[in-house]
């Protein structure tokens, strides 16, 4: 039996890793965190017999512990205890934002293996956090689709058989148009594709979300950035590609179902049963492929700009996106906006090395006050 921790249990992919816990006889969930969320939290934990529970928000925890037998942690720092306290063999990281990076940051320094769903783990700390792991001899297992296939593919691979990585993007809601001005938070928020929480949602419309993956490919697989390649890809079937040193290109296809790559790495190094439709080519009918357009969605010229930067130049990326995402999903900037906003904070933050952790605390703060300020002289555009 595989003890399993999961910190954001009441978001996208928890509820869908507890579906798949529920049909597995091989994983037991031992701790459960999440922000606010104490009611479907605990109902969660009650349904699968959870002894420990963490709430990032203390007013949360304390009407928690007030509905509860159990134990409830409260704060960041509770949800750190968490991993600690429960003794999992596995954390699955499914925080959102730069949040994430404490909690990856305290399971590697015990040695535990990270399912990892917190991209902003490797966005905004690659270096250290890859270093954290070999040190410690913890594994990052990708839950990405895109980086979970990489994963899968790369595996069989002898060392220096692999030329490229290439990750597919939908394109978003707005793939094919050319002026995104007057866009609104509702069209922003129709992904064509993936159901997602809404500041990812909000990144794969301005394509920030794949810059972000890049990165994050960047330090899982130890490739360069000449090295990895974006593709838009409407159909979400090909989640992911690699080119050989033979001239072959192996991809990895499916239906856009975050329960496959959820359960690949929950289960890892084994395969479980996982009731998604199999993929049928010939209903599909047709599978497109274009190149991203930098113009319309410079987020994405940003963040491959900031990954090459590398040093503290992804962690302000990141900070400044969240920021800026979170104004426009409150109505208070413009959709084009995000990238101007950001592309200016980057500007007067330039990149420098990274010794230790709290460095990248501190550009975080320092990036997120910038944006903050720049965003509140704006009228709305």
């Amino acid at each position: 039996m595989k003890k399993l921790v999961i910190l954001g249990g009441t978001g996208s992919i928890g509820v869908q890793a507890l579906e798949i816990v529920a049909a597995s006889d091989e994983l037991q969930v031992v701790g459960l965190a999440a922000g606010s969320s104490w009611e479907p939290l605990l109902a969660q934990a009650r349904q699968h017999g959870v002894p420990v529970v963490a709430l990032a928000d203390e007013a949360a925890a304390e009407r928690a512990r007030g509905e509860w037998n159990g134990r409830v942690l409260a704060g960041e720092q509770g949800v750190r205890e968490l991993i600690a306290a429960a003794e999992p063999d596995l954390v699955l990281n499914g925080i959102v934002g730069a949040a994430g990076l404490g909690p990856t940051i305290a399971a590697l320094s015990e040695g535990i293996d990270v399912a990892l769903a917190n991209k902003e783990s490797l966005v905004i700390g690659g270096e250290l956090t890859t270093a954290l792991a070999e040190a410690t001899g913890a594994r990052l297992l990708p839950v990405d689709s895109e980086h979970s296939a990489l994963f899968q593919l790369i595996g069989a691979e002898r060392p220096g058989t692999v030329e490229r990585l290439v990750l597919t993007a939908s394109g978003g809601p707005f793939r094919g148009r050319t002026d995104l001005s007057g866009v609104g938070v509702e069209d922003a928020l129709d992904h064509p594709t993936w159901k997602m929480g809404g500041r990812i949602t909000i990144d794969s419309a301005t394509l920030m979300n794949k810059g972000f993956e890049a990165i994050e490919a960047h330090y899982l697989f130890d490739v360069p950035y000449e090295r990895i390649a974006i593709v838009v890809h409407p159909q979400s079937i090909v989640h992911s590609l690699v080119d050989l040193n033979d001239g072959a290109t192996l991809a990895h296809l499916g239906y856009p179902d975050m329960r496959v790559p959820i359960s690949y790495a929950l289960h890892f190094p084994e395969r479980a049963d996982v009731p998604v439709p199999r993929l049928d080519l010939a209903a599909v009918g047709e599978l497109s492929f274009e190149a991203p357009d930098l113009e319309t969605f410079p987020c994405l010229r940003l963040a491959l700009e900031a990954g090459e930067a590398g040093g503290t130049a992804p962690c302000a990326l990141n900070a400044a996106d969240e920021v800026a995402v979170a104004a426009f999903l409150e109505g208070r900037i413009g959709f084009t906006a995000i990238a101007a906003t950001i592309e200016a904070v980057l500007a007067e933050l330039p990149a420098a090395p990274v010794a230790h952790f709290d460095d990248l605390f501190a550009v975080d703060a320092e990036a997120r006050r910038r944006t903050a300020e720049r965003i509140g002289g704006l009228t709305r555009v």
